[in-house]
């Protein structure tokens, strides 16, 4: 069994919705041995909550209590899938679930709130990188699961859901109400800035994201050659591994090394290169066999903050490391950990961190992220936004080629919501910037970067 039939990996957080979807059915066949004594406490635990608690409780709901306690306590991103969560965790690779369009992952008992996904009701409601989701209609966040809380914010489209909010800055908490609707992630966008300059922004990585930037680029060059391409990696919250060696090999040299993975079991020490076999799922066909030569060797600048993360933060390494691109903007989350979807009865699955990720050269960018070669704040007066990473979330897992990784977190939100706060709405909130726009002060640098080495004649990569 080849390494596309036995496994596929996933990069990402949680998603109020779906993000990852895949398979690892190898765990089932290794014995490992269990640890007696340990099981027969687990079962005398089992049997007084069984028989003494004030309540009855069905024997389903305790073991899946009992999983869920088990993979959270491990790290951030581990997690048990029920059924449902399971289901819509698959049906969100192709773009497309229901929910509000968050991505969140969970601190001191709160939700906090990795990356708001564009062109959804959260992102249009002025839902923020950073903030801590602390109360769920009249439901305390504290005490519940990640996959409870992410439960909680799914339903049918169009009912409502009110949610309060501590926001940095902030000194009341905010709350919104937002109506849930189908998310339909457009995983590829662009736009010919000026004649001859480029935007290609990836929003998420989904199974088509390799084919609609083919699409995009094919695309671009049809209103004439390039001299410059913004790829902007601003606030994108990973997806699937072979997204990111696919977008990273429409642009480096055919077989030059993407990204490795190393884990304790022997399928999760992998290399990955800019070769279809190891972006491409099954039979499809390379959709980055007809590129234009030109992709190849365009000037390049790769936009990212410190919402880019995962998948996103293997594509920004990668040509970083190759020197194809200058990568521009504020320094990454820094999420450097692969997670496996590993099915089980009934349905359900758990999502297990089973590896860590590095850059061609070997770095890893765990709890660090990737530093930008340029460092450009997101404004011209130096605003510096959010600083939310991996290395500020509880339980996270260490640097393991660096003596002490690089902790980004600056002043934390305070935790305890003592003032009730008026809800507010879209109208209230700050408007988002428009990417690519004139007011996007981080592309219009990058654009000026561009015409600089168009003007020095410089090569394609970071120079």
């Amino acid at each position: 069994m080849n390494r596309k039939e036995s496994f596929s990996f996933a990069l990402g957080g949680f998603a109020a919705g779906v993000l990852i979807s895949l398979q690892f059915p190898a765990f089932a066949e290794r014995d490992v041995g269990l640890p007696v004594e340990e099981l027969r406490t687990f079962a005398e635990v089992f049997n007084a909550v069984k028989q003494g608690y004030v309540e009855p409780i069905e024997d389903r709901k305790m073991i899946a209590n009992a999983i869920s306690g088990m993979l959270s306590n491990l790290d951030p991103h581990s997690s048990y899938l029920d059924a449902e969560s399971f289901n819509e965790l698959q049906v969100g690779t192709q773009g497309e679930f229901g929910g509000l369009g968050i991505e969140v992952g969970m601190e001191d008992g709160l939700v906090q709130v990795v990356s708001p996904i564009e062109d959804t009701p959260a992102y249009r409601a002025g839902i923020k990188a950073g903030d801590l989701i602390f109360k769920l209609d009249d439901t305390p966040i504290k005490g519940l699961s990640l996959n409870d809380a992410v439960k909680k914010m799914r339903g049918k489209p169009q009912t409502k859901i009110r949610l309060s909010i501590l926001r940095k800055g902030e000194n009341k908490p905010i709350e919104l109400t937002l109506t849930r609707e189908i998310i339909k992630v457009q995983s590829v966008k662009s736009k010919l800035a000026e004649p001859g300059y480029g935007w290609v922004r990836v929003t998420q990585f989904q199974e088509n994201t390799v084919a609609s930037l083919a699409k995009h680029l094919n695309d671009l060059y049809r209103q004439g050659e390039l001299k410059g391409l913004v790829l902007d990696l601003r606030n994108d919250p990973g997806g699937l591994l072979n997204g990111a060696v696919g977008v990273s090999s429409a642009f480096l040299p055919a077989g030059s090394k993407v990204v490795s993975t190393d884990g304790r079991i022997p399928d999760a020490k992998q290399e990955y290169r800019a070769v279809p076999e190891d972006y491409l799922r099954g039979t499809q066909v390379d959709p980055l066999r007809a590129l234009p030569e030109g992709v190849k060797n365009v000037h390049m600048v790769v936009l990212v903050n410190s919402g880019s993360a995962s998948a996103s933060e293997i594509v920004a390494g990668a040509l970083q490391d190759h020197q194809r691109a200058v990568i521009m903007g504020t320094q990454t989350f820094g999420k450097g950990s692969v997670q496996t979807i590993v099915p089980l009865p009934d349905n359900a699955a758990i999502k297990l961190t089973t590896a860590r990720y590095y850059t061609p050269n070997g770095r890893s960018i765990q709890a660090k992220g990737i530093e930008p070669d340029i460092e450009v704040e997101e404004s011209s007066n130096g605003g510096r936004g959010m600083r939310l990473r991996e290395a500020d979330l509880e339980g996270h897992l260490i640097n393991d080629r660096e003596d002490t990784a690089t902790d980004a977190a600056n002043d934390k939100p305070a935790k305890t919501p003592d003032n009730k706060g008026k809800e507010e709405t879209a109208e209230d909130l700050p408007q988002r910037l428009e990417y690519a726009s004139a007011s996007d002060y981080q592309f219009q640098q990058a654009l000026n970067l561009l015409k600089g080495l168009q003007i020095l004649g410089g090569g394609g990569g970071k120079k």
